[in-house]
């Protein structure tokens, strides 16, 4: 028997539906639309010098470029970790990775907001996996699922994707801060990163439009590489910052790698709680609701809209995301992409498989990663989040009571940069606009304790009580 027979017979390839050249094409489509993220999470990841204050992951005696280099190991890992036992495991089509969001809650609300060392933020990420591994294991996801808000979990994917977006836009230039409005439109037509920041963006959304394969990062290689030509040219400044400062290549992830276990060593009780509880709600309900969704384009739902198995695709991504925080990564969760592959025809894991080989295979591409620079690599985050919006129509709008938390879900998420807040605020304010309504019968228990967990939370985070620097 050859490697073709043996891998369709392993995968039941032929019994879904599919062949082995189909899943193969299959797998190098979803990698071509998420290989973005080998890019995108290290830049997120690495403290930025020029940005004032702490804003992510910052090592001694190294570069910013050295230390995104390590990341991109690190992110190359943890995805081929995670799809390879979503392949093995689970049978299913869907690949891994560290999440966009998250990767944002991470370094601009837990490592910069809270002042808590980036150490201690992935000894979080790690305590998170094993938590859903153990609730994994045991069968508990659907109470847990049971225990948050309806609006809440749809708000969330549009609050993450009006975070990123401005993230994203502060650093092509478009969006700056201004001392009477908070923030304003930058000076788009003076300033050059801005100008081939909006260019290359335009450019990606003609190419996500299109449905060309890997557009996004086709979009951040030909913005860098304008950049470059720009600069090349003597048509800006060297110093424009059109160009990376620095292209320093490290593979060595040491530094990285177990850095969780001294960040256990710095927990401060109740900021490590919420932070812990921050990210397993976002990676639990990102990946359960990304899992509905591909599943339901290559019809692998049931008759009531539920994924069979959903808890092995789930635990391929706790094992996935405690792998990455160990290594030094935040937390891994199941990619929407994946539904371009399965719109291909993948339909087993033969598909993540694939995915799992290019993403190991990309450890070539190193060196690239390090030589992009913010403004382009964050033309993705602006793109998913423009993607990211249309989560908003499975919202009850018509039903005040729904309207409420899921708006302030997602209007306090980017206007206090802050996923943890957005959450909050959708959670407390569920509860008492239910009560007002005369709708008690909505609430249940699980429901005030969040609440009331959470006001004490803003108590002590906004009262002064709780240092910024824990």
């Amino acid at each position: 028997m050859g490697l073709v027979e043996s891998a369709e017979n392993f995968f039941d390839v032929q019994e879904h539906g599919s062949s082995f050249r189909t899943e193969i094409l299959a797998g190098l489509t979803t990698f071509l639309t998420m290989s973005y993220i080998v890019v995108v999470n290290p830049s997120i990841l690495t403290d930025q010098p020029n940005i004032p204050g702490t804003d992510g992951i910052a090592i001694a005696g190294m570069s910013p470029g050295e230390v995104q280099s390590m990341l991109a190991v690190v992110t190359i890992i943890a995805a081929a970790t995670a799809t390879f036992v979503m392949a093995i495991y689970a049978n299913r089509p869907f690949a891994q990775a560290p999440g966009l969001g998250l990767n944002a809650f991470f370094a601009f609300t837990v490592v910069s907001a809270l002042g808590v060392p980036w150490q201690t933020a992935l000894a979080a990420v790690v305590v998170e996996g094993i938590i859903f591994i153990a609730l994994t294991a045991i069968g508990a996801r659907e109470y847990v699922i049971r225990l948050f808000p309806e609006p809440v979990k749809f708000a969330v994917g549009t609050g993450i994707g009006l975070f990123l977006a401005i993230i994203g836009l502060q650093a092509m230039g478009v969006v700056v801060d201004d001392a009477a409005t908070l923030v304003t439109l930058g000076s788009v037509a003076a300033d050059p990163v801005a100008i081939v920041s909006v260019l290359g963006l335009f450019f990606t959304f003609a190419l996500y439009a299109r449905d060309v394969p890997g557009s996004i990062i086709i979009g951040i290689l030909v913005t860098t590489v304008a950049g470059w030509a720009v600069t090349a040219a003597g048509l800006v400044a060297p110093d424009a910052g059109l160009v990376a400062g620095s292209t320093a290549v490290q593979y060595d992830i040491t530094p990285l790698a177990g850095a969780f276990l001294s960040g256990l060593g710095q927990v401060e009780a109740f900021t490590f709680a919420l932070i812990v509880f921050t990210f397993f709600f976002v990676d639990f309900f990102d990946t359960a609701g990304t899992l509905v969704g591909v599943g339901q384009a290559g019809g692998f739902l049931d008759e009531d809209g539920n994924l069979p198995d959903i808890d092995k695709p789930l635990m391929a991504d706790a094992i996935g995301t405690t792998v990455g925080g160990m290594l030094g990564t935040s937390t891994v969760t199941t990619y929407i992409e994946s539904a371009s592959g399965v719109e291909e025809g993948g339909r087993t894991g033969l598909t993540a498989l694939t995915v799992a080989v290019l993403f190991v295979l990309s450890l070539a591409i190193v060196p690239l990663a390090a030589a992009i620079p913010l403004y382009a690599s964050h033309i993705a985050l602006v793109v998913i989040g423009v993607v990211m919006l249309r989560n908003v129509v499975d919202i009850d709008w018509n039903d005040f009571t729904q309207a409420v938390p899921a708006g302030m879900t997602i209007l306090v998420m980017p206007f206090a940069y802050s996923i943890a807040y957005g959450i909050a605020a959708g959670i407390v304010s569920y509860p008492l606009v239910k009560l007002a309504a005369g709708k008690r019968d909505d609430v249940r228990l699980g429901h005030w304790v969040l609440a009331g967990a959470f006001v004490v939370y803003f108590v002590v985070r906004t009262g002064g009580v709780l240092a910024a620097q824990v």
